[in-house]
This record gives structure tokens, C-alpha cells and sequence, in this order.
């Protein structure tokens, strides 16, 4: 049977899945993986269909000093001990800039293209690509799919993506992009299957993680996204900002005499959660956490959701139901209780032993606006795409 390879980069880790592909052309999750501790204690994980440990190795840092060399050591597992072969590797890309719309075939051209964004994605972009690159070095002829995070968004209006600044900038690309549209899109996909009374109707979706944002969904297509130009903008992550006055830049180059460096290790690692608490990025430590900075970092990460969700409200001219998805969103039932609260002004209500449950529908009888809990699925989105 035909396979079909999946990987997530990241800076310290490679995630990937292996998806059988049968005569009718239908998935099947085979195995899932990573390699994680690259360049401090590297180590290769795999699970089989039901779940099952199929590796557990560690490995000397030497062996695994970045991405391309993680790569090799699971491309030599998967090829040597579990004798798969795949007939293609589809890739999740964070950024597709201006240029691209929708999923494409690789090739040194297309990596040529998406190395310029790597400016605009500093924690994603340049991980996405080394593995892409490290395949074309080795295995040419091994086709390649690039899937972008951005393309799910491409077809909003311009006044959506449009900033108020001189129209040559946004013609240079400087424009709002969006991000997480491979989890939006699968989202988009499988309301049809598991809520088809809301499929087509006035939808946002959070996707609530580490990484975080929403998006207003009519008929399934985007209308609106929280995030912009880059991962910057919109609800506050796990080391993110969300959100920032510009002139708070301004001030931190001016005052404080911060580099451009400077400025962007700052804003995308040490702010966020992490730089709110002063303790943790991950939102299972701070909300078990007795420290009143964790307290308040989790109360700011609600506000801000329920501040997104007036906004796309708006966008939507409505709103017809409301869906939860990503790590927080899927797993943290209080998270999911006090956003309700925040959307009470929509005539919200949670059941609570739904949602205690995580039930598909959370939503109380007497709430105006139907609240869903659907696990989200990157990975199959961009195996479906390859």
C-alpha cells in the first residue's frame, strides 16, 4: 500500500505521521512520531495505530545537532526498520507570503521563493525548510508538498487584509496573512460530518494553544483572522504578545535601545503567558499555579478571546456558533467555562457536565448560540493536500 509522509518542523523538534493510502484513495494513519531534544538531549519517539509505543531511543547530542541531522536518523528508522518507502512528503510551511494560495509542489525555486519569508515567521520558517531542503539534497526525485499555514485566508476581501499605510507596501507584500489555516480548514471540512446544521452558517473557531488565534468562518470559507503580517498579532501565546501598540516598539529601540535582534527574540520568546506569569508559557502550569501573576496571565489569556470573538462577531455580522479547538482549547474544560462567560452578552451558556465531559456539543439547552468542542487535525490536512 501506498504511504504518504508527513512532518512538522520545528527548532527543536520533527514531528511526523505516516498515512496509508488505499485503492480508493482514503487515508490511514499508520504511525506518528518525533524526533525532539534536538541539540540538547535528542531522543525518537513513535506510536503505532492504536496508540501502541513502537520506538523509544535516545541519542548523543553529537548525533542530532539540528533539524536536517533529525531527519536523517528518522528517515533511516522509518526506511531500514519499518520498511516504508513513501511515494511522497507533504510539509506544514507557516508562511506562503503573497505568493502562494495554495498547496504546491516543491522544488529549489519554490524553496528559494519561501526562504524570503523567513523574516516574517522567525520561529517557524526556517525549520519548515531544512527538511525540505535536506530531501531535495538527498532524494530529488522523492516528491515534495509544501502546505501553508497562510493559504486558507487568501481570499479575504482587501479591506480585511489591507493596513493603513502606504498602498506600495501592501503591493511589496506587507498585508494581513493569517495563520493556523491548515487547522481552520480541516475544521472547515469536518463541520459537515460532526455539525452540519452549523457547517455553512457564521462560525468562529478558536484555535487556543500554545500558539493561538480565531477565525470567522461563513460557509466555510475565512472571512476574518486574528493574526497578521506575522504570528505576532491578535491573542496573547505562550510567548507571544498578541496584540501590541506599535509605539511600544518604537519605545523599546528608542528607550531601551533594543536591536532589531533584540526586538525579536523578545517578542516572540519571552512575552506571552511566559512574560504576563513570569513563571510558565504553558497554561496546565498556570492555572495550577497559586502565584496571582499566573492568575492574572490566565485571566488577560480570556479576556483577550472574548475581545477577539466581539470582533469577528462583527466581521460576521453575527454569529451562529461558536467551536473550541487546538491543545487548550480541546483539553481545558475551565478555559473553555470562562470564555462562555465572556460571550454571555451573545447568550452563551455552557452545560457544564458536557463540557466537563468534552462533549462534540458543550453548549447548554438555553444557549442562543451553539458552543462545539471538534478536535482539530493539521497532519491529515496536509496528507489530504499531498
Amino acid at each position: 500500500m501506498d504511504t504518504i509522509l508527513v512532518v512538522n518542523a520545528g527548532s527543536s523538534s520533527v514531528k511526523f505521521q505516516v498515512f496509508a493510502v488505499d485503492g480508493e484513495g482514503r487515508l490511514h494513519r499508520q504511525l506518528k512520531g518525533q524526533m525532539d531534544g534536538i541539540g540538547s538531549r535528542p531522543r525518537l519517539r513513535a506510536s503505532g495505530i492504536n496508540g501502541d509505543a513502537v520506538a523509544e531511543r535516545a541519542y548523543p547530542i553529537e548525533a542530532v545537532p539540528d533539524v536536517p541531522a533529525a531527519m536523517a536518523v528518522a528517515g533511516a528508522w522509518l526506511r531500514d526498520e519499518v520498511r516504508m518507502t513513501p511515494m511522497a512528503v507533504g510539509h506544514r510551511v507557516v508562511h506562503g507570503g503573497p505568493d502562494y494560495d495554495a498547496p504546491v509542489l516543491v522544488d529549489h525555486a519554490v524553496v528559494a521563493r519561501l526562504e524570503r519569508y523567513a523574516a516574517l515567521a522567525p520561529l517557524h520558517q526556517p525549520h519548515n525548510l531544512a527538511p525540505i531542503k535536506s530531501i531535495l539534497a538527498n532524494f530529488p526525485a522523492l516528491p515534495q508538498v509544501a502546505c501553508f499555514d497562510t493559504a486558507f485566508h487568501r481570499d479575504h476581501p482587501d479591506v480585511a487584509d489591507v493596513y493603513a499605510i502606504p498602498y506600495r507596501l501592501h503591493e511589496e507584500g506587507v498585508r494581513r496573512y493569517g495563520f493556523h489555516g491548515l487547522s481552520y480548514e480541516y475544521i472547515a471540512k469536518t463541520l459537515p460530518e460532526c455539525a452540519p446544521e452549523i457547517a455553512s452558517r457564521r462560525v468562529i473557531v478558536a484555535h487556543l494553544g500554545s500558539g493561538a488565534s480565531m477565525c470567522a468562518l461563513s460557509g466555510g470559507r475565512s472571512i476574518e483572522n486574528t493574526l497578521g503580517f506575522t504570528a505576532l498579532d491578535g491573542l496573547p501565546m505562550g510567548t507571544r504578545p498578541g496584540q501590541l501598540d506599535p509605539g511600544v516598539v518604537l519605545y523599546l529601540m528608542s528607550a531601551k535601545g533594543m536591536t532589531a535582534t533584540e526586538l525579536q527574540n523578545f517578542l516572540y520568546k519571552e512575552c506571552g503567558l511566559k512574560g504576563l506569569s513570569g513563571i510558565s508559557n504553558d497554561m496546565r502550569e498556570l492555572q495550577s499555579s497559586q502565584d496571582p501573576r499566573a492568575a492574572f496571565a490566565v485571566e488577560y489569556f480570556v479576556y483577550r478571546v472574548g475581545l477577539q470573538a466581539g470582533m469577528l462577531a462583527a466581521a460576521l455580522q453575527g454569529i451562529d456558533a461558536f467551536v473550541f479547538t487546538a491543545g487548550i482549547g480541546e483539553n481545558s474544560a475551565p478555559i473553555r467555562a470562562r470564555v462562555a462567560e465572556k460571550l454571555a452578552w451573545l447568550g452563551v451558556s455552557i452545560d457544564a457536565g458536557a463540557n466537563a465531559a468534552h462533549a462534540l456539543k458543550i453548549s447548554g439547552p438555553a444557549s442562543s448560540v451553539p458552543i462545539y468542542v471538534v478536535p482539530t487535525d493539521e497532519e491529515r490536512m496536509i496528507a489530504e493536500h499531498t
